[in-house]
């Protein structure tokens, strides 16, 4: 049965019924919540040991002598710029081990470029306008990023291979204001999609029309599978780039934020020798360094990048059947004809797509019974999603039981907001 069989009778008849039932889930007193992706308890408990990796002086002193307690290195200890090297296909001396977020890396990059500008380049504060191009849906802080630097955002259409090739290479190649682009290249935030290795090897080969444009490539869930015998693989844009004389195009970021503790993670920058040089000639005045301890703390538990496998693997256990108590619930959503939604393979979100116009309602509707969600039109730039249809769902905080209680009040709430929408049109 679909809900556009119906007569609008038969509709009316049956929103009474689910607002009836509404009204006895507020009842309930329910709060849950499922606004950002975080990790759970469970997961967090899988890195408790990782707090006791540094007890002795010994287990502190780096192979070149480093003690990690005092200043220096602000690269980063070479232990963990070769773990995060092996871990994105490229070298150590490619590597700029950060602080706890590559977010904060991402915007100490960018602010530095609107103060000095890039290699050399004109400063971006001293130039009338700004642009980034921004695949949508998208990770909301990238865009919170450029709204705070006033920085104009273009919106590319995502597909199931990536963003869009023809709207990027058009705005890419013509136009000299647009400095960046915003990439969650694997299991991207919130679609979950993996970029085909066409679109990969399209955006390395651009020729931009600004010398300082720059793919900010936030490879946030690189070893973040839900199946590791059936997980997406991701083409090395670094290896792409160089074929084309393009190595200073992409700066990529990684961060182990959502292996171990959220805020206590490290983060990993890595780009061209070239761009390393002009980037630390700034830093020197902004840091001594970042904090090594915590650098040798996550070598001392990773050991290598098997040893990241084999830990994201307990991840998955823990993730993996929450993502399905998702999916599964939305199939009745599917069987109504009043939403779609994707299915992705590893990372933390699942898009919810309802019927147009009914996404805020949904959100609303869902708040006011207890369940918090990602603000619809989060996922686009100024926070306005054209057709008011996307919802992000991020199933990983709550306990399984909690999940399954948030995802019956989610399918009601969208049912209650398609039938609105159905019936006032």
């Amino acid at each position: 049965m679909k809900y556009s069989d119906l007569s609008r009778n038969r509709l009316q008849e049956m929103l009474d019924e689910l607002q009836v039932q509404y009204k006895e889930v507020q009842s309930r007193n329910l709060s849950l919540d499922m606004s950002r992706g975080k990790p759970s308890d469970e997961q967090l408990n899988l890195s408790m040991d990782m707090l006791d990796c540094v007890r002795f002086k010994k287990d502190l002193i780096s192979e070149d002598g480093t003690d990690c307690r005092n200043y220096g290195l602000l690269d980063g200890i070479i232990e963990c710029r070769r773990l995060m090297a092996n871990l994105t296909g490229t070298k150590p001396e490619n590597v700029f081990m950060g602080g706890n977020a590559s977010l904060n890396m991402m915007y100490i990059v960018i602010s530095n470029a609107w103060t000095f500008g890039i290699n050399g380049g004109t400063p971006w504060s001293k130039l009338e306008t700004i642009k980034f191009l921004c695949p949508v849906p998208g990770y909301d802080r990238h865009f919170r990023i450029c709204e705070a630097l006033g920085i104009e955002m273009i919106s590319i259409p995502m597909t199931p291979q990536g963003p869009d090739m023809d709207e990027v290479e058009k705005w890419v190649t013509s136009d000299p204001m647009v400095k960046g682009m915003w990439c969650v290249p694997k299991y991207s935030n919130p679609d979950g999609v993996t970029y085909s290795d066409e679109t990969v090897r399209r955006l390395a080969a651009m020729k931009p029309a600004a010398e300082d444009f720059r793919i900010f490539w936030d490879n946030a869930y690189i070893v973040h599978h839900l199946d590791f015998e059936n997980r997406d693989e991701l083409l090395n844009i670094h290896a792409e780039c160089e074929k084309h004389g393009n190595q200073d195009m992409v700066l990529e970021l990684v961060s182990t934020s959502k292996m171990v503790f959220p805020g206590a993670g490290i983060c990993a920058l890595i780009t061209s020798v070239h761009n390393l040089t002009e980037m630390k000639k700034i830093m020197n005045c902004e840091l001594i360094s970042f904090d090594k301890l915590n650098q040798m703390r996550h070598v001392r538990f990773f050991h290598n990048v098997h040893g990241m496998e084999v830990h994201m693997m307990r991840h998955a256990e823990i993730v993996k059947p929450r993502f399905d108590i998702c999916l599964e619930a939305f199939r009745e959503l599917g069987e109504l004809g009043i939403a779609h939604w994707t299915n992705p393979r590893g990372g933390y979100f699942i898009s919810l797509y309802t019927l147009d116009g009914c996404a805020k309602r949904t959100v609303e509707l869902c708040k006011e019974a207890g369940v918090v969600l990602t603000a619809a039109g989060a996922a686009f730039p100024y926070g306005i999603d054209p057709k008011d249809s996307h919802i992000r769902i991020a199933p990983t905080y709550p306990s399984v039981e909690k999940l399954k209680k948030a995802c019956e009040v989610m399918v009601l709430c969208a049912k209650i907001a398609a039938l609105e929408s159905m019936i006032d049109k």
